[in-house]
């Protein structure tokens, strides 16, 4: 007896290959967005990020002026404050693409888990160390041209460095973050303990001794600190949320937008590969407002 009604389409609701590509690429956003850098924003206090276009030149502020006396007699007219905002520029946002294959002999050898998703892990792991290196580049150009503290050990340096910023932002009660050699930390903690967090691949300390954010990097220079307010930090960055550049490549973003990625099969290579492209930036907006702090021992 004939059997009706049967057909071969694929069920509802069914787990596809492209439902996995896609859960694949949604997983290395939310590692390098949410899983990391939106947690460094938030340990730095970054308020301010800004969507640029690729090829924009980046700047950095300096505003200065005078504030003429609010006492005016009756009658008489009020004299003008005068502010002038002067940038220097200090290039320009680029759009960063990355490119990982995987071969199918590799995948035969080793298994998807090592061939692909471990190294899918060191890729973002790797673009995340370009942003930080580029962030303590910048930082330490303008902490050299900056202001200068000194300390006799870790504690008085940063209380050194958090009295200038309170000079250099006293009208806006600045909440201030640190930049300090983990052996620095470390000959701290001969006498104190501490409790640190991660993000973004980097050591903090909030609120470390009632001054402010710490983060411990190598790239800071043993025997000194590098400070500036919270709100002198800048993220920058090229969403790839929305537009033809993510939908001409049918990159995978979120609504943060600060990277996207996108797998595919190169058939004629019989490679998986995976394409990343992003354009993240830190930046500080006041140049003079970087205090370079030096531990002198004594």
């Amino acid at each position: 007896m004939a059997v009706t009604n049967v057909t071969n389409a694929a069920e509802t609701n069914v787990i596809t290959t492209s439902d996995m590509v896609r859960a694949r690429e949604i997983d290395l956003v939310y590692q390098f967005t949410h899983g990391s850098l939106n947690k460094l924003i938030q340990a730095l206090g970054v308020t301010r990020k800004i969507s640029q276009p690729a090829g924009t030149t980046l700047y950095v502020y300096q505003t200065t002026g005078t504030l003429e006396s609010g006492v005016v007699p009756e009658g008489e007219i009020i004299p003008l404050s005068h502010y002038a905002r002067t940038k220097t520029p200090v290039g320009e946002i680029t759009l960063k693409k990355w490119r990982k294959a995987t071969t199918a002999e590799a995948i035969q050898k080793s298994g998807r888990a090592e061939a692909i998703v471990e190294t899918d892990k060191a890729l973002i792991s790797d673009i995340q160390k370009g942003i930080r290196s580029d962030f303590f580049t910048n930082l330490a150009t303008f902490a050299t041209a900056g202001t200068a503290a000194t300390g006799t050990d870790l504690q008085d340096t940063l209380a050194q460095c958090w009295g200038k910023l309170q000079v250099l932002f006293e009208d806006d009660t600045a909440q201030s973050v640190y930049f300090v050699n983990p052996e620095d930390i470390a000959t701290y903690l001969g006498a104190a303990q501490i409790t640190t967090q991660t993000a973004f691949g980097l050591n903090y300390i909030e609120n470390f001794l009632g001054l402010g954010t710490v983060i411990i990097t190598s790239r800071v220079t043993k025997g000194t600190v590098i400070a500036t307010a919270k709100d002198n930090l800048i993220f920058y960055y090229i969403s790839m949320n929305g537009g033809d550049l993510p939908t001409e490549f049918s990159l995978t973003s979120d609504q943060l937008g600060y990277i996207g990625v996108h797998s595919f099969i190169t058939n004629e290579r019989a490679q998986s590969e995976m394409l990343a492209m992003s354009g993240g930036q830190f930046l500080v907006e006041y140049g003079n407002g970087v205090v370079l702090g030096t531990i002198t021992g004594a």
